[in-house]
């Protein structure tokens, strides 16, 4: 049996209460208040790290001196209340992001602007339909339950209207609707604004208290952790010792007894399950076929992103409505760009080193200085001396950039980015791009969202568990949607379900 699911006849064998399948931030969290109650688990993580989609890197400069990157999520904002309470829980550090100085707006012009406070310094015009489209957001976002968007007594309307379109139907001011699709389209969902819905931008600023939140980079982007965001995750899997098994990436799960009735014999068609299972979320026999381990458990949770739930092969097969919904579900397209320089030179230019343009090649960019210890090196409670800049090319821009010889585009990002901070920015001592899109175990970033439609269709379905198969990643998460905060919400929010079940 070992060997027909997974190949390896020296597979391990474990029986536990919880087999999680995904060593993200989620799915430790998970696993950590399911042991803390008491309970046996197993984590299977497909790659040879824990994380997920957080993920400490580092570079390498034309001496070989290595210089540390987050090559995936890394900020915590005020509203991101368990994640932050979990850092101190860990003994983990944060700092804040360096914000001193003048920003800098470029408009749709090619004109370059050094501004002070929140608002980009465009005419008066601008700013007043900027203001009008916030305010409509803000209310769109205080209806829309974060955790059931789908139940908005509109949901199906807009749900079916682009964000993109929604924006020019109040709007004609296209720098006012460019700047606001800024922070939902390449800064979130890093999709273009016209491929997803009103609703699933409603859910994005329902998610994160108010579009207000959305718009302040000062609120969103406020702190790191020393040593990089992945600690989170390395720490809480030190804890978990050989409960976690790397490099073993789920192949079959086998969940439940096939409906007999639902065979067809003359079509040589196998019974499955169609229209979910009796007792629905409650405990079964579920085994977990790894490349490295079998596990046998009452409850599986799913704590990878919903567009990877076809990597393992179900048996019986999911009941037709899972199987529909995930064919809706995509991850977006974004590049981060890390470029370190001897010294962090914008600040002594007056500049925070924060930038933003509404559709341009290189939309935002921060500076991303290391504080404190990280695996790369760096001193405790000491900033690196080393500057570093983080930009980020989001959706068709990105797809654009990918196609380019690497110098090409190394040069087209850093020409870009050279417009806000000046031509010292195209001379990085080191480089590097994130590209999550072509990490096996992502396939994109920052998230999943549903085609137009498809939430109000199917996201009923995303928390709802299928027979003693649960779902838990910041994908499908309430608060904290799309943020390291929301894994950590779910994560313990799905073991505590468990829990309660006895």
């Amino acid at each position: 049996m070992v060997t027909q699911r997974n190949g390896n006849p020296n597979a391990e064998e474990r029986t536990v209460d919880v087999v999680i399948i995904g060593a993200g931030a989620s799915g430790l969290m998970a696993a950590r208040t399911l042991k803390k109650a008491g309970k046996s688990v197993c984590v299977l993580e497909a790659r040879n790290r824990v994380g997920g989609r957080t993920w400490n890197g580092k570079v390498l400069d034309a001496q070989g001196t290595e210089h540390f990157i987050e090559i995936g999520g890394q900020w915590i904002s005020p509203d991101q209340t368990r994640l932050t309470e979990l850092v101190q829980e860990l003994g983990l550090e944060t700092f804040d992001r360096f914000r001193e100085g003048k920003s800098v707006y470029v408009s749709p012009d090619g004109t370059r602007h050094e501004f002070e406070g929140d608002t980009f310094p465009t005419s008066e015009e601008t700013v007043s339909e900027m203001n009008r489209l916030i305010a409509e957001l803000n209310q769109l976002a205080e209806e829309v339950d974060a955790n059931a968007p789908w139940e908005h007594p509109r949901a199906k309307e807009l749900d079916s209207q682009s964000f993109r379109d929604w924006l020019e139907s109040l709007s004609d001011d296209s720098e006012a609707i460019d700047n606001i699709s800024l922070y939902i389209s390449s800064g979130m969902l890093t999709k273009p604004s016209r491929t997803f819905s009103v609703l699933q931008a409603a859910l994005m600023a329902s998610s994160a208290g108010s579009f207000d939140n959305l718009v302040d980079e000062n609120f969103l982007l406020d702190k790191r952790v020393a040593g990089g965001m992945q600690s989170v995750s390395i720490t809480m899997a030190e804890e978990l010792g050989d409960d976690v098994i790397l490099n073993s990436p789920v192949r079959t799960l086998e969940w439940a007894t096939p409906d007999p009735s639902t065979a067809d014999a003359p079509n040589n068609v196998e019974a499955d399950v169609r229209n979910g299972v009796d007792n629905n979320g409650g405990p079964g026999t579920v085994t977990a076929y790894s490349d490295r381990a079998v596990v046998h458990a009452k409850n599986a949770i799913l704590a990878v992103p919903p567009n990877l739930y076809n990597r393992i092969s179900y048996v019986p097969p999911l009941p037709r409505e899972q199987h529909v919904a995930h064919q809706h579900i995509s991850m977006g397209l974004v590049i981060k760009v890390h470029a370190v320089y001897e010294t962090p030179f914008w600040r002594e230019e007056g500049l925070s080193g924060t930038a933003f343009g509404g559709d341009r090649l290189v939309a935002e960019i921060y500076d991303n200085t290391n504080y404190g210890k990280n695996f790369a090196g760096g001193e405790e409670g000491k900033e690196d001396t080393f500057g570093t800049l983080v930009g980020f090319v989001s959706d068709v821009y990105a797809e654009e950039m990918w196609a380019l010889p690497a110098e090409e585009r190394k040069e087209r990002i850093l020409d870009a980015m050279s417009i806000y901070l000046g031509d010292k920015v195209k001379k990085p001592i080191a480089f590097f791009l994130s590209d999550m899109a072509a990490e096996e175990w992502t396939r994109g970033a920052y998230a999943t969202s549903y085609d137009l439609g498809g939430l109000s269709r199917w996201g009923h379905l995303q928390n709802k568990p299928t027979g003693p198969i649960y779902y838990s990643s910041s994908d499908i998460a309430g608060a904290g949607y799309q943020h390291v905060d929301g894994a950590v919400r779910i994560g313990e929010a799905v073991a505590k379900q468990i829990l309660g079940q006895g």
